[in-house]
């Protein structure tokens, strides 16, 4: 579980300072038009839209972008239809992937996936081969610097949190995905920086990889990611924390 809360920890710190916010405002414009069409335009009443809201302002996307993929998604501006899919996977070493996506073009996607799988090791699997290992939780992570553990656990418990575990240099806070908001709220009106928020796929088991396998494992979610049309990538990896800070 480490393993992949400090991959998406390291992903967010960063997109904050590389070239590539272009094309995190892309996924993030992809995720509140599709919130939008799905639930509707009124963010108070669609959970998925204030999430993606919520994060597109933690990547300080500028708000008329935010308002322009809204009405997008109802209708009130042109735009494209994004199908969802949820394709599941493994990479080397046996981990277990999860891949959702929104995509313009179904065929286009698929080959490209099966593309980058293939030249790192992997292999796309059926529907379900690997899902029963996750289970969906919201994930809020906090530097340890940024706050106290019991106090950082105490607001979280109040709000609503299931359980809070304590990393090498974070607090990684867990929710279900109904009091994800509340208490990142809490914890946003406590004046404590908020690392990463997100609803995520958490593992329920890990598989460990080290050397030539874990190298092949941290290269495939990374090109993975980089993807126009994955919106999150999941995996159950757990590798040595110097392989990770050495990725990032």
């Amino acid at each position: 579980m480490s393993g992949h809360s400090k991959w998406a920890t390291t992903k967010r710190r960063k997109s904050a300072v590389d070239a590539k916010r272009g094309k995190i405002f892309t996924k993030l414009t992809k995720e509140i038009t599709v919130a939008a069409r799905i639930g509707g335009g009124d963010a108070d009443i669609n959970p998925r839209l204030r999430n993606a809201i919520a994060e597109a302002k933690a990547n300080n996307m500028p708000n008329e972008n935010i308002e322009r993929a809204i009405k997008r998604g109802t209708g009130e501006l042109e735009g494209v239809q994004y199908e969802e899919l949820s394709l599941e996977a493994y990479a080397p070493g046996g981990v277990a992937l999860i891949m959702e996506i929104l995509t313009d073009n179904r065929n286009r996607t698929l080959a490209d996936v099966r593309h980058i799988l293939s030249k790192s090791g992997g292999n796309l699997g059926e529907r379900g081969c690997v899902s029963w290992m996750f289970e969906k939780k919201g994930l809020i992570v906090v530097d340890k610097d940024s706050s106290d553990e019991d106090e950082i656990f105490m607001l979280a418990l109040e709000a609503g949190a299931d359980d809070l575990k304590t990393e090498n240099d974070t607090f990684d806070i867990y929710t279900t995905p109904e009091t994800f908001g509340d208490v990142r709220n809490a914890i946003e009106e406590a004046g404590i920086d908020i690392t990463l928020a997100e609803i995520s796929m958490i593992p329920k088991i890990t598989v460990r990889v080290e050397g030539k396998n874990a190298q092949q494992v941290l290269q495939l979610l990374e090109t993975l990611d980089e993807h126009d049309d994955i919106q999150h990538v999941y995996s159950n990896f757990d590798v040595p924390d110097e392989m990770l800070d050495a990725a990032a």
